[in-house]
Protein backbone atom coordinates (compact mmCIF):
# COMPACT_ATOMS: atom_id res chain seq x y z
CA UNK A 1 0.00 0.00 0.00
CA UNK A 2 1.11 3.70 -0.64
CA UNK A 3 0.45 5.32 3.04
CA UNK A 4 1.84 4.00 6.12
CA UNK A 5 -0.42 2.38 8.96
CA UNK A 6 0.24 4.06 11.99
CA UNK A 7 0.97 1.89 15.25
CA UNK A 8 -1.17 4.35 17.24
CA UNK A 9 -4.91 5.69 16.54
CA UNK A 10 -4.88 9.22 16.82
CA UNK A 11 -8.40 11.82 17.15
CA UNK A 12 -6.58 14.19 14.77
CA UNK A 13 -3.54 14.03 12.30
CA UNK A 14 -1.90 16.72 11.29
CA UNK A 15 -1.51 17.99 7.46
CA UNK A 16 2.48 17.18 7.66
CA UNK A 17 1.23 13.41 9.78
CA UNK A 18 -1.37 13.04 6.23
CA UNK A 19 1.09 13.56 3.95
CA UNK A 20 3.45 11.69 5.15
CA UNK A 21 1.90 8.67 5.40
CA UNK A 22 0.58 9.22 1.65
CA UNK A 23 4.22 10.11 0.37
CA UNK A 24 2.81 13.32 -0.67
CA UNK A 25 3.21 17.15 -0.32
CA UNK A 26 0.91 18.80 2.05
CA UNK A 27 -0.37 21.08 -0.97
CA UNK A 28 -1.64 17.92 -2.27
CA UNK A 29 -3.30 17.58 1.12
CA UNK A 30 -5.45 21.37 1.05
CA UNK A 31 -5.45 20.55 -2.97
CA UNK A 32 -7.87 17.57 -2.75
CA UNK A 33 -9.63 19.04 0.36
CA UNK A 34 -11.26 21.75 -1.48
CA UNK A 35 -11.90 19.28 -4.88
CA UNK A 36 -13.41 16.86 -2.45
CA UNK A 37 -15.76 17.68 -0.05
CA UNK A 38 -15.86 14.09 1.98
CA UNK A 39 -12.89 15.97 3.34
CA UNK A 40 -13.81 18.29 6.31
CA UNK A 41 -10.68 18.61 8.38
CA UNK A 42 -11.77 20.45 11.93
CA UNK A 43 -8.94 23.79 12.06
CA UNK A 44 -8.13 24.91 15.66
CA UNK A 45 -7.69 28.33 16.77
CA UNK A 46 -4.72 28.94 14.80
CA UNK A 47 -6.28 27.85 11.40
CA UNK A 48 -4.11 24.24 11.25
CA UNK A 49 -6.18 21.72 9.68
CA UNK A 50 -6.91 18.69 12.24
CA UNK A 51 -7.80 15.54 10.35
CA UNK A 52 -10.18 12.82 11.05
CA UNK A 53 -9.47 8.85 10.97
CA UNK A 54 -12.65 9.28 9.11
CA UNK A 55 -10.48 11.89 6.90
CA UNK A 56 -7.71 9.41 6.46
CA UNK A 57 -10.29 6.53 5.19
CA UNK A 58 -11.45 9.15 2.64
CA UNK A 59 -7.80 9.96 1.77
CA UNK A 60 -7.24 6.30 0.89
CA UNK A 61 -9.67 5.80 -1.40
CA UNK A 62 -9.14 9.17 -2.93
CA UNK A 63 -5.78 8.16 -3.40
CA UNK A 64 -6.06 4.91 -4.94
CA UNK A 65 -8.71 6.35 -7.39
CA UNK A 66 -6.15 9.06 -8.81
CA UNK A 67 -2.98 8.11 -8.03
CA UNK A 68 -3.03 4.25 -8.47
CA UNK A 69 -6.22 3.45 -10.83
CA UNK A 70 -5.23 6.82 -13.05
CA UNK A 71 -8.85 8.58 -12.63
CA UNK A 72 -9.22 12.09 -13.21
CA UNK A 73 -10.38 14.33 -10.25
CA UNK A 74 -13.88 14.56 -12.14
CA UNK A 75 -13.72 10.77 -12.32
CA UNK A 76 -12.89 10.10 -9.04
CA UNK A 77 -15.60 12.59 -7.42
CA UNK A 78 -18.00 10.86 -9.34
CA UNK A 79 -16.46 7.32 -8.80
CA UNK A 80 -17.13 8.89 -4.91
CA UNK A 81 -20.95 9.95 -5.47
CA UNK A 82 -22.19 6.91 -7.17
CA UNK A 83 -20.98 4.35 -4.93
CA UNK A 84 -20.43 6.08 -1.30
CA UNK A 85 -22.13 3.05 0.47
CA UNK A 86 -19.72 0.31 -1.07
CA UNK A 87 -16.62 2.81 -0.32
CA UNK A 88 -17.74 2.61 3.08
CA UNK A 89 -18.29 -0.92 3.31
CA UNK A 90 -15.43 -1.73 1.90
CA UNK A 91 -12.93 0.52 4.59
CA UNK A 92 -14.82 -1.04 7.17
CA UNK A 93 -13.91 -4.51 5.30
CA UNK A 94 -10.32 -3.84 5.50
CA UNK A 95 -10.24 -2.48 8.57
CA UNK A 96 -11.57 -6.05 9.92
CA UNK A 97 -8.97 -8.00 7.54
CA UNK A 98 -6.16 -5.57 8.69
CA UNK A 99 -7.63 -6.65 12.04
CA UNK A 100 -7.37 -10.37 11.71
CA UNK A 101 -3.87 -10.00 10.44
CA UNK A 102 -2.04 -8.21 13.05
CA UNK A 103 -4.16 -10.72 15.75
CA UNK A 104 -2.50 -13.19 13.70
CA UNK A 105 0.86 -11.53 13.67
CA UNK A 106 0.60 -10.85 17.35
CA UNK A 107 -0.12 -14.41 18.49
CA UNK A 108 3.38 -15.32 15.94
CA UNK A 109 5.29 -13.09 17.72
CA UNK A 110 4.18 -14.28 21.38
CA UNK A 111 5.63 -17.80 20.01
CA UNK A 112 8.79 -16.71 18.59
CA UNK A 113 9.11 -15.14 21.87
CA UNK A 114 8.43 -18.07 23.76
CA UNK A 115 10.74 -19.87 21.68
CA UNK A 116 13.26 -18.19 21.90
CA UNK A 117 13.05 -18.08 25.98
CA UNK A 118 13.06 -21.97 25.81
CA UNK A 119 15.85 -22.00 23.90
Amino acid sequence: MPYKETDTIKLYYTIGEVAEMFHVNTSLIRFWEKEFDVIKPKKNKKGNRLFTPEDIDNFKVIYNLVKEQGLTLEGAKKYLKDNRKSVKHELKSEKSHFNIIESKLHLIKNTLLDLRNRL
